[in-house]
């Protein structure tokens, strides 16, 4: 299963009560990160979090609404005792950065700079070879990416054929965890037992953008489509465009095209006041439209078999 936590969910500026950008994705008692807007560590610790188990940070671009938290956030984890080495994906520009953040932040540990290139790119999350981020480009006024977490989830382990070949016990629990096995008692592999790979679980990450296709491909069928909505009201439709935002009715419409379970809007403007205010008219386009805030969370589990 995958926890999601929305950190700061403001665009611009930061609020009372409105933290700028940042999410959080739990998995098996590591943290990655999408954004690191002012805040985030106060987010975290809102939410019982900890920075010292952040192990990749994903940036979605250089604006200073979704990054002036990242230095403090680094120091804490280095005063939080973290020796394991961090990974930081992000646009063309992040390797000239990464240096600097590590002298500001004076930290003890090694940071692992990895910029994004072309229109996508894929790659697993590191230690976990089963959760895959799929990076993607979106349409802002400077290079800006949105992401995927996928989580594949293996076929049913089938002891009756495992019976059948004689593959003895031991072996069970190896083979379930993809091991091919040589030993005294045979040659086994994992294909021999485990049946088709069943539905994983996806969830999409995008803010800062117009509505485009790689965004409407990457949310198709996703448990959770986090996405900005900087405008409720449709007469700022223009000025959305303008700065190369979406208003809330653009974000929906491409959840109804791309089908996702859920979409939590975020990334709201200042004059944004009351999200909720808009709801009924978005959800009359996509009814699982459901407003962001700070510290919303939720788990995403597999389907029942």
């Amino acid at each position: 299963m995958l926890d999601i936590t929305l950190l700061g969910c403001g665009g611009t500026m930061p609020l009372p009560g409105r933290w700028l950008t940042s999410l959080v994705v739990r998995y098996r008692g590591r943290n990655i990160l999408i954004d690191a807007g002012e805040g985030t560590q106060i987010a975290m610790k809102q939410a019982g979090l900890s920075a010292h188990d952040i192990d990749l940070i994903l940036i979605t671009h250089f604006h200073g609404d979704h990054v002036m938290g990242l230095p403090g956030m680094l120091m804490s984890m280095g005063t939080s005792g973290r020796t394991e080495p961090v990974t930081i994906v992000g646009p063309k520009g992040l390797l000239e950065i990464v240096p600097k953040l590590c002298v500001v932040a004076g930290i003890p540990f090694e940071v692992m700079g990895h910029e994004l290139s072309g229109r996508k790119e894929e790659f697993d999350v590191p230690g976990f070879s089963e959760l895959h981020v799929h990076a993607f480009r979106v349409s802002h006024s400077v290079e800006t990416w949105g992401y995927s977490l996928v989580l594949d989830r293996a076929g049913k382990f089938n002891a009756d054929a495992a019976k059948a070949l004689n593959i003895p016990l031991k072996y069970w629990n190896r083979l379930q965890k993809g091991e091919e096995i040589d030993s005294e008692d045979g040659h086994f592999t994992p294909d021999m037992v485990m049946g088709p790979p069943r539905k994983g679980l996806k969830v999409t990450y995008t803010t800062d953008s117009r509505p485009c296709d790689s965004i409407r491909e990457a949310a198709v069928n996703a448990d959770l489509f986090v996405c900005e909505g900087m405008y409720g009201d449709e007469e700022k439709q223009y000025a959305a465009a303008l700065k190369k935002h979406m208003t809330f009715s653009e974000a929906a419409h491409i959840a109804a095209e791309a089908h996702p379970k859920q979409m939590w809007l975020t990334h709201y403007s200042p004059s944004e006041q009351d999200p909720e205010y808009w709801m009924e008219q978005t959800r009359n386009i996509f009814p699982e439209t459901y407003p962001g805030f700070d510290g919303k969370s939720g788990t995403l589990k597999f389907d029942a078999d």
